[in-house]
């Protein structure tokens, strides 16, 4: 029996590699490829993959948004989050996710094949990088809130925006953007945008 796998990749060169690459391993089979976060649950539940192979940015909803809610809506299919970049924190908000693997992208070609059939076993497949850096991780101060109104703020929303996307007043994310750049120590709404991504606290 083959391992049914789907890829959600935005870069389409990229995208097409993944495919390919799994595609040459006589076990794997790519049933779907995507190219934006909010896709990937209505086709995972069309294709029913095994494995889903996830990049952490994505338009539409984020990776590890995507992984929680396919967790939620298909238990059955364990992911494998792809990241450019090694931030202590993306581990831990990784496995609070319930993602059964984590790989730089960069990784040697055969680790992606490896941990696809790894996870589909029931097992964990962590980069070692990732691991490591696991170690000094920093719980974010910020609440939940905090983050969901400075991970918009990072995607260029502004006060009205945020409001009305999280059902609150202008003034109440005004309040919200104050205290994190409080929080943080740091210098404006840009600079905490910036500490906050290094940290792996928003994507």
């Amino acid at each position: 029996m083959s391992v049914r796998v789907l890829i959600a990749e935005d870069v389409s060169m990229l995208r097409g590699a993944l495919v390919a690459l799994l595609e040459m391993e006589w076990d794997l089979e790519v049933v779907a490829a995507v190219g934006r976060g909010d896709t990937i649950v209505p086709t995972a539940l069309r294709t029913q993959p095994d494995v889903a192979v996830i990049d952490i940015s994505l338009p539409g909803i984020d990776g590890l948004s995507a992984a929680t809610e396919l967790h939620r809506e298909l238990p059955s299919c364990r992911t494998i989050m792809l990241t450019g970049l090694s931030r202590p924190g993306t581990l831990r908000r990784a496995l609070e996710a319930r993602v059964s693997g984590f790989l730089l992208k960069d990784s040697e070609p055969h680790r992606l094949a490896n941990a696809v059939r790894a996870v589909a076993a029931g097992q964990r497949a962590i980069d070692p990088e990732l691991a490591l850096s696991a170690w000094d991780i920093q719980d974010t101060p910020l609440t939940r809130r905090e983050l969901e109104v400075l991970r918009l703020a990072a995607q260029g929303a502004e006060a009205e925006e945020i409001a009305g996307r999280l059902y609150l007043s202008k003034g109440t994310v005004r309040n919200y953007l104050t205290s994190i750049v409080t929080k943080l120590n740091a210098r404006n709404r840009v600079d905490a945008i910036r500490i906050a991504e290094q940290a792996g606290w928003i994507p």
